[in-house]
């Protein structure tokens, strides 16, 4: 079977789908319209969320009504999203009420200065994190729900958030600390140029780094005034550091899928790290793009060794236990930026190109809705590779014809979320 789905993939151009999803389609149109998705989520360990783009507000909206519905009826314990571990930690921290926690989410999502910043501070995560801190004030405080980035990047706020914490807890092992850490010399600050160093000749920091998290996960019994949250604070900025320097030395040092893959085991770590915290009979909601959540197996990703979070998460758990549901539109309105570090702006995603699954998509009389695959969709006969749009948080709307992924789409997702026409995410102004 894989052999057939490379050659499906390799021919992608040469195939169009022939499959009719009409009959299948599921209209949106409020919450009640979710049902049979939440009924095929309820008993899953993961469900994972993705977008086609980082900056639609469609997306945002439909991933926030599942996800209250999986945590207030399904029981679900966090959101792990593809964003920044320490700075998001205070969103965490506000949502779950803790100890110097802020007064309001927008003001923890105004002071976000990573670039690309609009991915979280929008009116549309104030609502869920609002929506997330009224519901977890009615529960005691080892049911509360989670909200956490975790993505491998800001490494340098890791690095102080651990440094800060161990300071005020631990005067030998701030010190130990301190000292790994300096093995980054002058470097501080900015990674790229330490792994540009590193290429030249200058020796890494990976044993540094890793004796420090071997250093935290060893001495758990040496910070006995933290809590299990707290503990889970400090560790992971540490596991941040640690696998952000592989990640950014492999970006320079080598080609192919070494650094991409580096950045998917460290999320994918993250998640199983997350349902670990929460304990037994745990169950996580994951927000990532399309091409982290849906299974890279089905896709050309495949051909370059590239895996992702989908991949792995069906892999560990079992496919049984786990639920990818894709994220899509035909044309409409996005949040980008034309180059990295450049200004957003509202730029338009022109009609999809016609052997994609958007194209077929959108010949269905409905504005909006969703497919669960089934064992029918999935017959050798029906797995016809198509093209499946991609938006980064860098985009060129002239280059949109090279925006598509080739894709089994039946085997890549679980479901798939569908809209004629999407409007760009609502910006926090600052």
């Amino acid at each position: 079977m894989k052999y057939i789905l490379g050659l499906l993939l390799l021919f992608s151009g040469m195939f169009s789908s022939a499959q009719n999803f009409e009959q299948k389609a599921v209209p949106l149109d409020g919450d009640a319209s979710l049902d049979r998705l939440i009924s095929a989520a309820a008993d899953k360990e993961l469900v994972l969320l993705g977008e086609a783009s980082h900056g639609t507000h469609e997306y945002y909206l439909w991933r926030d009504k599942i996800s209250r519905r999986l945590i207030s009826e399904q029981n679900f314990s966090f959101i792990a999203v593809e964003g920044d571990f320490a700075s998001l930690y205070h969103l965490n921290r506000y949502v779950k009420n803790l100890d110097g926690a802020a007064n309001s989410a927008r003001e923890i999502l105004l002071k976000l200065h990573r670039w690309p910043t609009w991915m979280w501070a929008n009116e549309e995560v104030v609502a869920l994190a609002e929506w997330l801190r009224s519901h977890n004030d009615n529960l005691p405080q080892d049911k509360k729900v989670g909200f956490y980035g975790m993505d491998v990047y800001d490494e340098w706020n890791s690095k102080k958030a651990a440094l800060d914490l161990l300071k005020t807890t631990d005067q030998t092992a701030y010190e130990y600390v301190k000292e790994q850490y300096n093995c980054f010399g002058q470097h501080k600050g900015d990674s790229w140029s330490y792994a540009h160093a590193v290429r030249a000749g200058k020796e890494n920091c990976a044993t540094a780094t890793k004796n420090v998290v071997e250093y935290i996960r060893s001495n758990r019994n040496n910070f006995p005034e933290l809590s299990d949250d707290a503990y889970f604070y400090l560790l992971q900025n540490t596991i941040v550091v640690h696998n952000a320097e592989e990640f950014y030395r492999e970006s320079i040092a080598s080609k192919g899928d070494v650094s991409w893959n580096s950045r998917v085991h460290h999320m994918h770590g993250t998640v199983n790290d997350l349902l670990n915290l929460y304990g037994k009979n745990s169950k996580g909601i994951v927000w990532a793009h399309n091409t982290h959540i849906g299974d890279a197996e089905y896709t050309n990703m495949r051909k370059t060794g590239e895996k992702n979070i989908g991949q792995l998460t069906r892999e560990g758990l079992g496919n049984d236990n786990v639920l990818l549901i894709g994220f899509t539109s035909f044309e409409g309105k996005v949040m980008a930026g034309s180059s990295w570090g450049a200004p957003m702006e509202e730029m338009t995603i022109p009609p999809a190109i016609s052997n994609s699954i958007e194209y077929k998509l959108n010949q269905i009389d409905q504005e909006s809705f969703y497919l669960i695959f089934d064992k029918e969709d999935r017959k050798k006969k029906n797995l016809k590779s198509m093209g499946n749009r991609a938006v980064g948080v860098v985009y060129n709307p002239k280059r949109d014809k090279r925006q598509f992924v080739p894709t089994i789409v039946p085997m890549r997702y679980d479901a798939l979320f569908f809209f004629k026409k999407t409007t760009a995410l609502r910006v926090l102004k600052r």
